[in-house]
């Protein structure tokens, strides 16, 4: 049946909605198969890009090396790595970092993932403790002995140097390695946005970089753990989206809205490829840190985002001694080097550093320049590997410090953060009587 309406012919309104209703039936299943298509069109398409590059760090570089954090993106790399056979045979060699403060479950579960992949990953810890892998309580105990169980709450930044940074670049220096695999993404944050997946000559020096999932989402990362069969860490399934310590590392949501996220710890969350939950409040731009670093501020009172491995040039200078070629400061090679400084009855300045610190590469051009500025010898004495000397004898608690030795022997701490040769010169010159 038709009526006319104007000059135009229309079926009736009971035949019209049939129709219709037929028609978007038929559209919703063919919407949805064009969905599921295109994503899995995207992860081959992705799949193909990352093996690509990860067969350019395999055969063009000596020595590839993959710092593995097992985060999702990392566990995605892992799985990578092993389709193209790095792994058991050693190409590749994957590199963690053990802060002696993760997650009860990460170490645990490496070794789950080096029995599925069949490869033995290099551990690395803070320095001077005996234990590769941190899975005991005499463990802890070793570590509280040598650094203090409250390291982190005193001074976060020196934690980051013992805990993460140091024994990350004296991993890349042990492994030798020439080019660095990691898993940095576009979608994590303004800082990575424009990242590339190939950084073989890179900018401010240090070593070439490859980023096999910098055009990937979060999102990509679970959908191809789930098509693929890629085990991640157990917190997922507890509603951590990232993971990192412990003592930083919250659900998200979380109770008491750490995260930025107040909500039940484990609404949202990862099962065996399903999703439980928004889904969006991990998945969004930038958000899948929000659970890191929880609490935890920088010396100038801002939040902290980072922990010193992935900042520009982090690993950059991990591969020689600060001050090697210096002319100007002359080295203190063992405590009775320093001990006879002291007793020597001279005037002196003496920097306790740490190459792998930041602070002291930062310092290292001014602190070069301090003899013919202040007209005193200037020394260096590596305090990392003799802690509790240069705590007992050199006021250290964290490096750099630097010390006006006096003519009885006295250490004077320069307490200033200016560590500009006009500052530490006036401070020397007045034998270490200049307020911070």
């Amino acid at each position: 049946t038709a009526y006319n309406v104007g000059a135009g012919l229309r079926a009736a309104p009971h035949a019209s909605s049939s129709r219709a209703a037929s028609t978007a039936v038929s559209m919703g299943m063919d919407i949805s198969e064009l969905i599921d298509d295109a994503k899995k069109s995207r992860l081959e398409h992705l799949e193909a890009q990352a093996i690509q590059s990860l067969k350019v760090a395999v055969d063009q570089f000596e020595k590839p090396v993959f710092p593995n954090a097992m985060i999702v993106g990392d566990c995605v790399i892992t799985h990578l790595l092993h389709k193209i056979d790095a792994l058991k045979t050693g190409k590749v060699k994957i590199m963690v970092v053990d802060t002696f403060h993760l997650l009860d479950d990460t170490m645990p579960f490496l070794g789950k993932v080096e029995d599925k992949y069949g490869f033995e990953a290099e551990v690395f810890g803070p320095a001077g403790l005996e234990s590769k892998r941190n899975l005991s309580p005499e463990n802890f105990a070793e570590y509280d002995k040598k650094y203090g169980a409250n390291l982190w709450k005193e001074d976060i930044e020196q934690y980051d140097k013992v805990c993460k940074v140091e024994p990350f670049q004296r991993g890349l220096k042990t492994l030798g390695a020439d080019i660095m695999i990691n898993g940095r993404r576009r979608d994590h944050g303004a800082e990575r946005a424009y990242i590339d997946i190939a950084e073989t000559v890179p900018v401010n020096g240090g070593l070439a970089k490859l980023n096999p999932l910098a055009y990937w989402t979060l999102e990509d990362c679970f959908d191809y753990a789930a098509a693929n069969g890629v085990p991640l860490h157990p917190s997922v399934e507890r509603g951590y989206p990232s993971q990192g310590d412990a003592k930083d590392t919250v659900p998200v949501p979380d109770p008491d809205g750490l995260s930025g996220v107040q909500g039940e710890a484990g609404s949202v969350k990862w099962v065996d490829g399903v999703w439980t939950g928004d889904k969006a409040i991990w998945l969004d731009y930038g958000c899948e840190r929000r659970g890191r670093f929880v609490n935890l501020l920088n010396k100038d009172g801002s939040k902290k985002t980072e922990c010193g491995i992935h900042v520009a040039g982090a690993e950059k200078t991990f591969d020689r001694d600060l001050w090697d070629t210096s002319k100007a400061v002359q080295t203190l090679a063992a405590p009775s080097d320093v001990e006879s400084l002291t007793a020597s009855g001279k005037e002196a300045v003496v920097v306790v550093y740490a190459p792998w610190c930041q602070f002291c590469q930062a310092m290292e051009e001014e602190y070069d320049k301090l003899a013919d500025a202040s007209g005193l010898p200037v020394y260096k004495f590596r305090g990392d590997e003799e802690r509790e000397f240069v705590k007992a004898n050199l006021n250290t608690q964290s490096f750099p410090t630097i010390n006006y030795i006096d003519a009885s022997g006295k250490a004077i701490k320069y307490e200033s953060e200016d560590r500009s040769v006009g500052a530490m010169a006036e401070f020397a010159k007045s034998g270490g009587k200049v307020a911070a």
